[in-house]
């Protein structure tokens, strides 16, 4: 990888980090954006959908089954645009898991970078079965 390729990684994937602030969510706040052309497209965070309260856990500390994932909420935006997903790169906090593999597919999301190893990897291996370029890059820890 160049020195220029993994500089702009690392800053989208700080952004992405900076996106899962925004989460409302307690037990782990996820963000991810959308670059198509060195230019950010779309952006998303994990939470509750429009219109309804923002807490994301059931009083038994489980996360409510409406909840939406960040990659989600950011190809979600997307599709209420005019862009397109088409050969765009999605960096991500934390990696895709196989619902979410499927939209980032089916979205014609090219390349997958991804921060934190989510502990099942059916995602990660269903996207490279389908031919899209999954990369870890490790630059914050999981409590960062």
């Amino acid at each position: 990888m160049s020195d220029k390729k993994r500089k702009y990684d690392e800053a989208y994937m700080k952004m992405a980090s900076n996106w899962a602030e925004l989460s409302h969510c307690k037990r782990k706040k996820v963000g991810a954006l959308i670059v198509k052309d060195q230019m950010i497209i779309s952006d998303g965070y994990n939470g509750t959908p429009s219109g309804f309260d923002n807490e994301c856990e059931t009083p038994e500390n489980t996360t409510k089954w409406h909840v939406l994932h960040a990659e989600a909420n950011a190809i979600l935006k997307v599709a209420h645009s005019t862009q397109s997903c088409q050969d765009a790169t999605l960096y991500v906090t934390l990696s895709p898991c196989k619902e979410c593999s499927k939209l980032i597919h089916q979205s014609g999301i090219k390349r997958v970078v991804y921060n934190i190893g989510y502990s099942d990897t059916t995602g990660i291996d269903f996207l490279e079965k389908a031919g899209v370029k999954v990369e870890k890059l490790e630059i914050l820890k999981p409590d960062d």
